[in-house]
């Protein structure tokens, strides 16, 4: 069986291109008897062009939906595409893209009107802007209209559109880019024989302090196809073939105004198993929610003190319990930024008011000064790695970025079962408030007294660091949790109903040869 439906309203919309077997019309797609329509495809592509609601194409998302098939455009973005104020609430975030495009003077006709084909278009100096509308709004061909007004460029119309309404001219573009967006769904007899599920990892090639370093990536893709997983790399360009996968793993820094929260929102749209979820990470990234959190369950953690812009006025009343140092920190930094030390009371209103240009609330919190913070990995519920993270050298911090660069101190990785019982227990009661995905506890020991720092989601898992004690087994552990939540996905006693030697698509989308 094939993996793949392609839905048009004709089957002559196909004519410029090769044929296929994907090729299914509108009428016999929702003709399709309900129990067996998830054998005959897991992937599907909505090319109709009445999409309106409640008319033919928007029929054919909806019942792949209730198919448990993955359809593109879903049916949220078809009603995200009907309403022009959910359309403008989507785009809000472009408008610094569409301010370097004027300044650039790659918008010199107004309007201008461009179609967005898989994300890509014709027009080289839109391409950015292309990518960021199928990020959005995924759906395989719309077309956009860019009017200036007041000096300023909009985005004043969005529409989606079928694949009859292609000129010639756009034909080549859309078999291209068809054929990159569905690179993994067109695979190979040998590769679908092998695996049983596709599995996304958002990495980002650029970023210097990355949670997982090159070589732990390749273990974790050895791992994942041991286990019949189809493990890829993606970026963030690759939104918009979320759908295309099972599963999204993210080893990308994550934050909640970015494309990290975004696909994680995507991805678990659409039904995909996600390590981070994005309840996870709006319950991590943020300090002062953990602070709460950990107060109000009784979990040890520093003591320490909101503090709000107009609390500068009267200091010595919030600060009756602390005693200097203390550390000062904003809600969402990461890796030792946003963190400092204040010694006293005039450091505090030196350095408050540049923390406060990036929030109302900043946490202030008692100085532990120690040697080395714990940090227990947990997955699932379960502890996966122990580890000592030690201070920079001649620094208070893990990470010392004063110098302009950044510095870290050494580690150690411990057996789970030598670590102080206090720790774990710390650590697992305070990932229990989080969720069941993989997050990293860094805790402090001073005597006897253990403290919870923070829950990280994302945690580093490093070749050559975290993995030190259970070398490929880690990366096997981490990959069967996403297996057996895999499995779990498929309809209860259905079994799985995908087949493990499914034939080569015959496919290739490329234009057939057209008569001179």
């Amino acid at each position: 069986m094939s993996r793949l439906r392609i839905v048009v309203d004709r089957l002559s919309d196909w004519t410029p291109y090769y044929p296929s077997d994907d090729l299914i019309t509108a009428e016999d797609f929702l003709a399709l008897d309900g129990a067996a329509a998830p054998e005959e495809a897991t992937h599907v592509i909505n090319l109709c062009g009445d999409l309106d609601y409640l008319e033919t194409g928007y029929y054919v998302s909806l019942l792949a939906e209730a198919r448990r098939q993955r359809v593109l455009p879903s049916v949220e973005i078809l009603n995200q595409l009907s309403r022009q104020t959910l359309i403008d609430l989507q785009l809000a975030a472009i408008e610094p893209l569409l301010q370097e495009l004027d300044r650039r003077r790659a918008l010199a006709v107004e309007p201008q009107t461009f179609r967005v084909i898989f994300g890509e278009c014709r027009e080289p100096l839109l391409a950015k802007l292309a990518r960021r509308l199928f990020e959005r709004l995924p759906h395989p061909i719309l077309e956009a209209t860019l009017t200036k007004r007041d000096g300023a460029w909009r985005l004043t119309a969005l529409s989606p559109q079928g694949l009859s309404a292609l000129a010639d001219d756009e034909q080549d573009l859309f078999a291209a880019a068809l054929n990159r967006h569905s690179t993994k769904v067109w695979r190979t007899p040998r590769a679908r024989r092998r695996y049983r599920f596709d599995l996304a990892i958002l990495v980002d090639p650029e970023e210097r302090l990355a949670p997982s370093n090159k070589i732990a990536l390749r273990h974790f893709i050895r791992a994942g196809r041991r286990l019949g997983i189809d493990v890829s790399l993606i970026t963030h360009r690759d939104a918009g073939r979320l759908a295309e996968f099972d599963a999204l793993f993210i080893r990308e820094t994550t934050r909640l105004d970015h494309h990290t929260y975004r696909m994680a929102k995507q991805a678990e749209h659409e039904g995909l198993v996600v390590i981070d979820d994005p309840q996870s990470i709006l319950r991590c990234t943020n300090k002062i929610y953990l602070h709460a959190l950990l107060g109000s369950h009784k979990i040890p953690a520093p003591r320490g003190q909101l503090l709000h812009r107009r609390d500068m006025e009267h200091l010595d009343e919030r600060l009756a319990t602390l005693d200097y140092p203390l550390v000062l920190k904003i809600p969402d930094g990461a890796f030792s930024q946003g963190v400092v030390k204040i010694r006293s009371r005039e450091e505090l209103e030196a350095e408050a008011p540049k923390l406060f240009e990036s929030s109302a609330l900043l946490l202030l919190q008692e100085w532990l000064p120690t040697d080395f913070d714990w940090r227990i990995g947990v997955l699932d519920g379960e502890v996966l790695f122990a580890s000592r993270y030690f201070m920079a050298r001649g620094h208070w911090q893990i990470y010392d970025h004063s110098s302009g660069k950044t510095r870290s101190g050494g580690f150690t990785t411990h057996d789970p079962a030598d670590v102080p019982a206090a720790v774990v227990k710390a650590a697992l009661r305070a990932t229990r408030l989080i969720g069941n995905g993989l997050y990293g506890v860094d805790l402090k020991q001073i005597g006897e007294r253990v403290v919870v720092i923070e829950v990280n989601d994302n945690p580093n898992l490093d070749a050559g660091v975290e993995d030190v004690v259970l070398k490929e087994a880690l990366y096997t552990r981490v990959m069967r949790v996403f297996l057996q939540r895999m499995e779990r996905q498929l309809a209860p006693g259905r079994g799985d109903t995908r087949p493990l030697a499914a034939p080569a698509s015959s496919l290739a989308a490329t234009p057939a040869a057209r008569e001179p």
